[in-house]
Formats: structure tokens, C-alpha cells, sequence
């Protein structure tokens, strides 16, 4: 498989804000076009298709031709794999929190 093809790592494709910032905006939307996307950035519209295609790369977004422009959608689906390593640590700061709600307690 060459490296054009290959699978981004959903943890890289979330590492930048311009990229989580374009995961919500699509969150909220069923598809969006990319100049509307654009809209919402201090940078150009090759710079949120760079972005974009990092996504897609990760599969978090897919994406269609209508006509000249390009609708993009969110696909939670890879999330589930940021989730689900969270929610170990989602336990760890649970259990630091009791601890310390009964240290609190005692004083």
C-alpha cells in the first residue's frame, strides 16, 4: 500500500484546532460546502481543503461533488476510538475526584 493510500491516525487528524474546529462546524450541519467552511476561517480555502483531506484521511469526513462544489460530512464513527481511550482516564479523574471530595469532608 503506498503512503497515498494509507489510513491516518484518527489521534493526528485530531491533533490540530483548525481540524477539531472543522469537526464540530460539521457536527452541527448534515453536509456543508466548502466555501461555507471556509467562511469560518482566518486562513484560505486551500488551507481548510488541506486540513479537510487529513480528515478524510482519517475517514472522519467524507465528502461529494454537486455540480462545482464539494459538500463535506462528518463520520463520528473513528471517534469512537478517542472515546474509548478517554473513558480510562474518565475513570481515573472519577475515582482522584472521590478521593478528594472525602479528604474535603474530613476537614
Amino acid at each position: 500500500m503506498n503512503s497515498t493510500h494509507q489510513r491516518r491516525d484518527v489521534f493526528i487528524a485530531i491533533a490540530d484546532p483548525t481540524r477539531r474546529k472543522l469537526i464540530r462546524l460539521l457536527a452541527d450541519e448534515e453536509e456543508v460546502p466548502l466555501h461555507e467552511l471556509t467562511e469560518q476561517f482566518q486562513i484560505g480555502r486551500t488551507a481548510v481543503s488541506k486540513h479537510l483531506a487529513i480528515l478524510k484521511e482519517a475517514n472522519l469526513v467524507t465528502n461529494r461533488k454537486l455540480g462545482r462544489e464539494t459538500r463535506y460530512r462528518l463520520n463520528a464513527g473513528p471517534l469512537q476510538e478517542v472515546k474509548d481511550w478517554l473513558s480510562f482516564y474518565e475513570k481515573f479523574w472519577n475515582e482522584r475526584a472521590m478521593v478528594l471530595k472525602t479528604i474535603l469532608e474530613e476537614e
